[in-house]
């Protein structure tokens, strides 16, 4: 028996091994290799078989990967390669070596693994202790009866997901892809996508420890609610005191100044009222202010931190004019939510770290995005992620993970998704950036227009899960929260979901079939997704491949194998018809390829995106899909697997922005709709000018535009200066007077570029214009960061671009997409690592680094 001094120790201190300081192994068990799957090579198998040195949390890829046995999965065509990866049985196995004191001081003990994928066996000392079957859990596992003095021998044993999922398929349930991934509660997107390969594997991919005490040791969960008027908050702690037997002791709260203090026997909820609490804001309404709680053990060293938010949240459905609104209203205040569709940044997502997470999320600010959708066939993203949109204000709506899918509702498997979720919901209701819970992923939308129940017949399909117990749990671990069944959705019973009346929507025919001028065609209440393929930079994409840069067409198999939409090649060159002249042409030349296609998305996005914000308040969202990338592929992506901007993201960025300026065919004419998104009146002045691409500005006007605050105003442009006198050689181009970098501008002018707010439109079809040969002056100026490249256009020159890439894979820019009049200038900063040579200085003045809209109609 431990003496009173190490009993008084553990009250206060219990104690944490983490596992992922003590040394693993990994060997390969078995394969259970599927049609077309290529075996290992016997070296590999035999040195897989003899075991290699793991990292927890990692998994096999990244373990094999780091004992040279693997191939990069993202290089080349190796993810197809390395399938049998994840068709085959693996063990982890480790021993955790305890002191004869540490062992008598486990009254308790607990082992924690926060992350299994998938289908594992656990085992302490040759005793089974858990058998999972879920990678979006923790486990939790007493294991105070196992532990001894001296060497502790930890394994876990990992079934094949993919002959698991391959096994279940009985044909009933709807699903896409290699695997059933419908059948096991794997990451979805691991058995590949239309922007992914298939890739699934093994390990312990979160954290890994071992807890033991012999006292009491304290645990809490902290939540909050805000009433409707703000006045009244409401911090709720549910404590448990863990010990041998019942235990019971003083448990003390602090919020700023607020102290409370409860004896708790075992376990409590205690709600705390506080009054008047600072709300967190979303981005652009408000400061996101948090509050730091401490919860203590009396009498103990015992204590834990938790940030928190007061903010209330409501989803506005009320019918009106054009059918149900679909608005979030945060604090009161109405939301237009800017965003996009968030994706696992990486397959292997043991590789994600918390600052992976804050350079995206601060990409996303950049971008002046105010939501990011957790998308279904993902995963509950870690902590990091988090708490990096709770610190910017980044609102989430957040997917449960479901996706595009029917999904069985046995006992096991319902047991298993209940519990899941509630796992999930209580983890993350602390984080007031979550503002949306959805139950699926175009589940529903499967049900009404995939026929889904044709197949289906009687069978339950998860229906139950969206509109029963997922709802039901965040009722009761989240009441403050809105919950929707699916996305997309609507409102009103028989109503069918992916309407433009209510609900969300998800704009796909416009990629998959038409143009992207027809997203003017649609005004949806919200739209959750819409999105354009282009390539990943040139850095990354010729990074993924050996192939030597030079021989490299867009017609390479290397690079189609870059591409998972079926046809996506073929669309990538489809939807360029109407916008530039001769697209199939383009596959001759990689570089105006990639430029083309770049720049059709970005297009595709700005057209969207200045469309639907314009019909604020009847629509109330778009989120592109999607922010970012799991893979170096070609994807709808706007920023690409290594973090690098693709030009859409600068256009989004710009048609993102707060006020905004956009030019947009009303009632048979056009006008300029001008976008307030902030709480201050707008008095705008608009000069609009048509302008010849060569000889500069023809006629003009000054529309003076009052836009009231979280508002939008329009008003049409004369026909004298609408109407054009050779429409191929002119075009429209729209500025606001009060922006900074317009200060003095007046009609012909040639001031400086106002490149926060200008919008361009051109009077015929877009492959009809008749622009000029790219006509500038460029000067390359050396600074202590980098280079300023200042750009003179003799000529107008649409979509100035400096593709940094190219010159260095650690440059940067921090805008794009520049239109300048003739006799107007730019300067665009390119930070640089290190001082720039003179190939590098003379690189940057021209193709392929300086890119125009130009460029495209003189190949």
């Amino acid at each position: 028996m431990p003496d009173a001094v190490s009993l008084e120790r553990a009250r206060t201190d219990p104690r944490i091994v983490d596992l992922a300081a003590v040394p693993w192994r990994v060997r390969l068990l078995a394969t259970h290799l599927g049609p077309g799957t290529l075996p290992p090579g016997p070296t590999v198998h035999a040195a897989a078989a003899a075991g290699v040195a793991a990292t927890v949390p990692g998994s096999v890829h990244t373990d094999l990967m780091a004992a040279g046995l693997l191939p990069d999965p993202f290089m080349d065509d190796h993810a197809d390669t390395v399938r049998w990866v994840g068709e085959s049985d693996w063990e982890y196995a480790t021993t955790v070596d305890l002191a004869p004191t540490a062992v008598e001081h486990a009254r308790r003990a607990e082992l924690v693994l926060e992350g299994l994928a998938t289908l594992a066996t656990v085992r302490l000392n040759g005793t089974e202790v858990a058998s999972t079957a879920n990678a979006h859990r923790a486990w939790h596992l007493d294991v105070t009866d196992l532990l001894r003095a001296g060497a502790n021998d930890l394994t876990v044993t990992f079934a094949s997901a993919a002959r698991a999922m391959r096994e279940a398929d009985d044909g009933a349930l709807p699903y896409d892809w290699a695997y059933a991934y419908n059948r096991v509660r794997v990451m979805a997107c691991s058995v590949g996508w239309d922007w992914a390969p298939t890739l699934v594997t093994a390990g312990l991919w979160r954290a890994a420890r071992l807890e033991t005490w012999s006292g009491v040791r304290l645990r809490a969960h902290v939540a909050t609610r805000l009433s409707a008027d703000l006045t009244e908050g409401i911090l709720v702690v549910d404590v448990v005191l863990d010990g041998p037997v019942v235990a019971s002791g003083t448990v003390q709260v602090s919020l700023g100044d607020h102290v409370w203090q409860r004896d708790v026997d075992g376990a409590a909820r205690l709600e705390l009222a506080v009054a008047d609490p600072a709300p967190w804001w979303p981005r652009g309404y408000g400061d996101p202010v948090r509050h730091d709680v401490v919860v203590r053990l009396v009498g103990t060293g015992q204590e834990l931190h938790r940030r928190v938010g007061f903010r209330h949240v409501t989803l506005d459905t009320t019918p009106d004019a054009w059918g149900r609104s679909c608005t979030l209203v945060v604090n009161g205040r109405a939301v237009f939510a800017r965003g996009a569709n968030w994706v696992p940044d990486d397959l292997l997502l043991s590789r994600m770290t918390p600052a992976r997470y804050a350079a995206r999320v601060a990409q996303a600010v950049q971008a002046e995005m105010t939501m990011l959708r957790v998308w279904g066939g993902g995963t509950y993203e870690d902590e990091a992620f988090y708490e990096a949109c709770d610190e910017a204000g980044l609102l989430v709506w957040q997917d449960f993970a479901f996706a595009c899918a029917a999904y069985p509702e046995d006992e096991s498997f319902a047991g298993e998704v209940a519990a899941e979720a509630r796992e999930q919901v209580r983890r993350l209701v602390p984080h007031p950036c979550v503002v949306v819970w959805n139950g699926s992923n175009e589940s529903l939308l499967g049900w009404a227009d995939w026929g889904w129940p044709d197949r289906v017949g009687t069978r339950a399909w998860g229906e139950g899960y969206f509109r029963g117990i997922l709802p039901d749990i965040v009722a009761r671990e989240d009441p403050g929260t809105p919950y929707v069944p699916s996305s997309p959705f609507s409102t009103t019973p028989g109503v069918g979901p992916n309407v433009d009346g209510e609900g969300s929507a998800h704009l796909w025919d416009q990629w998959n079939l038409l143009d992207h001028t027809t997203y003017r065609d649609h005004v949806p209440r919200f739209a959750a997704e819409l999105g354009y393929q282009a390539p990943p930079t040139w850095r990354t994409l010729t990074g993924a491949l050996s192939l030597d840069p030079r021989r490299l067409t867009p017609t390479a198999p290397a690079l189609a194998g870059r591409q998972k939409q079926s046809g996506g090649m073929a669309h990538l060159v489809r939807r360029l018809d109407g916008h530039v002249p001769d697209p199939d042409a383009l596959v001759d030349d990689l570089d105006d390829w990639l430029w083309a296609t770049q720049l059709n998305q970005a297009d595709a996005l700005r057209t969207a995106a200045e469309h639907l914000r314009g019909h604020w308040p009847r629509t109330a969202g778009c989120l592109v899909w999607q922010l970012n990338d799991a893979w170096p592929g070609i994807s709808w992506s706007l920023i690409d697997h290594d973090g690098r901007p693709k030009p859409a993201l600068y256009a989004v960025q710009r048609a993102y922005a707060p006020r905004l300026v956009t030019l947009q065919p009303r009632d048979g004419a056009t006008a300029a709709v001008l976008v307030n998104d902030t709480d201050t009146a707008w008095d705008a002045r608009v000069l609009v000018q048509r302008v010849h691409v060569t000889d500069g500005p023809v006629a003009a006007t000054v529309l003076d535009v009052p836009v009231g605050p979280r508002a939008v105003a329009q008003r049409h442009v004369p026909p004298d200066v609408a109407l054009p006198h050779a429409r191929r050689e002119e075009v429209l181009v729209a500025d606001a007077l009060d922006d900074p970098a317009c200060a003095g501008a007046s009609v012909g002018s040639g001031a400086p570029t106002p490149r926060a707010r200008r919008a361009v439109a051109a009077l015929c079809r877009e492959d009809g214009v008749r622009w000029p040969r790219a006509l500038s002056r460029t000067r390359v100026v050396p600074t202590t960061n980098g280079v300023d490249v200042e750009i003179t256009a003799d000529v107008l020159i649409a979509d100035v671009t400096i593709l940094a890439d190219r010159v260095h894979p650690d440059a940067r820019v921090a805008d794009a997409l520049h239109t300048l009049l003739p006799g107007e200038s730019v300067t665009v900063h390119v930070a640089l690592p290190q001082a720039p040579a003179a190939a590098t200085r003379r690189a940057l003045a021209g193709p392929p680094v300086l890119r125009t809209r130009n460029d495209l109609w003189h190949r």
